[in-house]
């Protein structure tokens, strides 16, 4: 768990941090069509559905991506 938290709090290259922003707004985007108070076609909402589901996956995974090396765990060489 700790090297989660340390791999999380690590800093980001820039090409990730582009990637997890645009993950960001593609679930913003596609969760706003899915609670759009309009009636839309089965299939855009469908769409908004995967869309969202991938948005959040790359947001997490470009997260987690770090820059150079992680710091040793205590008492690790």
């Amino acid at each position: 768990m700790k090297e989660i938290i340390q791999r999380v709090s690590a800093p980001t290259p820039k090409f990730f941090k582009t990637l997890r922003n645009i993950g960001l707004i593609l679930a913003a985007v596609s969760t706003t069509i899915i609670t759009a108070p309009v009636a839309l076609p089965a299939a855009v909402v469908t769409v908004a559905g995967y869309l969202a589901v991938a948005g959040t996956i790359a947001s997490a995974v470009s997260q987690t991506a770090v820059d150079g090396v992680l710091p040793k765990k205590d008492g690790e060489e």
